[in-house]
């Protein structure tokens, strides 16, 4: 899933998300060209795994979006055998 362009203020995204066991949510921050923001591509994304209500999404160099806030991003999410039910920037 892709969203449309948006702006954001906080420091953290943060999913209320469910999966399977074998299932999981990894997020994409991209630019306004559809290219990955450094240090928030899909493959530096960790992994969420099973029922989450308030989980802060990672990336191997951490969670703080503190340099991205108020900037025009867009969020790609990949969902394997998964739902995702809110995200909310804090």
């Amino acid at each position: 899933m892709l969203t449309r362009p948006l702006r954001f203020s906080g420091r953290q995204l943060v999913l209320n998300c469910s999966t399977s066991a074998a299932g999981s949510v990894r997020v994409e921050i991209q630019d306004l060209a559809g290219r990955a923001v450094a240090g928030r591509a899909l493959a530096e994304s960790i992994p969420i795994i099973g029922d989450e209500i308030d989980r802060a999404v990672a990336w191997k160099g951490g969670s703080h979006l503190g340099a991205l806030s108020g900037r025009p991003v867009r969020l790609r999410f990949v969902l394997k055998d998964a739902d995702l039910y809110a995200i909310q920037f804090r």
